[in-house]
């Protein structure tokens, strides 16, 4: 039986219809996106409380939180050379909930120096931001014959394989970057691993060893009062916060080697809640309250307060420093199982 055309009236019901079906169906992920974050959220540092990279952590949670309009705690997953934690957020839910706070020596250096890290620095993660970095300082006791980094690499090369130089441990940050200079100058340092950074900085400090790459936020106390010296920073610049200690890219061309920390989210995170995450960061690393307490610890933040460095640009960094480290690793010969 041939029916009339439809009304307007039902053409018009037809269509509301459609329209509350589309919405429905679209709902949860524009609901989701709205109200992320619904609950806290756990940012994993992987190191142990007090350190460099707990300090900057705190920081940057309540600063994120703040401007994601809801709250962040900060949990210390410590273990394995930053390991443990690490595994324990690429395993997490991909909700923007699990959140990882770490450094390059966990991110980029472990992959080379572990057999078994127990994750993918690159396809397990998902940039958010890059915070900053933090250079470490060669340093040498008081009482030490270099006074300067030419002395220094002179004295080095007149006593091939006698000078020491104390790290937290076999393929640690401040072991590498002895390593480094070894390679780009030329001079033969004797390496002498402790079993964490306060063991080895106690030493350098009585004086059983002369000479120290430490982190600045954990040692500027002591070149201020003197019970150490600054004879170079790793980074490829001048401190701001030690204006008058020479980079050691000044002597031998090229070195670099700091400590960066950066935010992280698991691989699989909703697009529309990583968005969310990289904008309140860029909210963060814009605010003026962040970067002064950073900048006081010794960081040197990324990018700019208006142009900060985009999570593209970080996971080139990333892969960059995979690279740079497994290099030096593989000439060091360090190798944890």
């Amino acid at each position: 039986m041939h029916r009339p055309f439809l009304s307007n009236l039902t053409r018009r019901s037809l269509c509301a219809g459609a329209a509350l079906g589309w919405a429905l169906g679209s709902a949860p992920a524009a609901f989701a996106q709205a109200i992320y974050p619904s609950r806290p959220i756990m940012m994993v540092v992987p190191q142990a409380a007090g350190g460099t990279n707990d300090i900057v952590g705190r920081v940057v949670a309540q600063k994120l939180a703040e401007k994601l309009g809801g709250s962040a705690v900060v949990e210390n997953k410590p273990g394995a050379g930053g390991n443990i934690g690490t595994q324990a957020v690429a395993k997490a839910p991909k909700d923007g909930y699990t959140l990882l706070m770490t450094i390059s020596s966990s991110q980029a250096i472990n992959p080379a120096l572990y057999k078994a890290p127990g994750f993918d620095p690159v396809a397990d993660f998902q940039p958010i931001s890059l915070v900053g970095a933090v250079p470490n300082v060669l340093l040498a006791h008081p009482s030490f014959a270099a006074k300067t980094v030419p002395e220094l690499l002179a004295l080095a090369k007149s006593r091939p394989g006698q000078l020491q130089y104390a790290s937290a441990g076999n393929g640690t940050l401040n072991h590498l970057l002895g390593e480094m200079l070894n390679q780009m100058s030329g001079v033969e340092l004797q390496h002498v691993p402790y079993k964490g950074v306060a063991p080895a900085l106690n030493d350098v400090l009585g004086g059983q060893l002369p000479l120290l790459f430490g982190s600045l936020p954990s040692t500027l106390a002591h070149i201020r009062s003197g019970k150490l010296r600054a004879l170079a920073v790793s980074s490829p610049q001048r401190s701001p916060v030690l204006p008058d200690v020479p980079a050691l890219g000044e002597f031998v061309p090229g070195y670099s080697g700091t400590l960066w920390i950066g935010l992280f989210a698991p691989a699989g995170v909703p697009k529309e809640v990583m968005d969310r995450l990289q904008d309140g960061m860029r909210q963060a690393m814009a605010d003026k309250d962040m970067r002064d307490k950073l900048e006081a610890q010794g960081v040197e933040l990324a990018g700019t307060a208006t142009k900060p460095v985009t999570p593209d640009e970080f996971a080139a960094l990333l892969k960059q420093d995979i690279a740079k480290w497994a290099r030096i690793v593989k000439t060091s010969g360090a190798t944890i199982n």
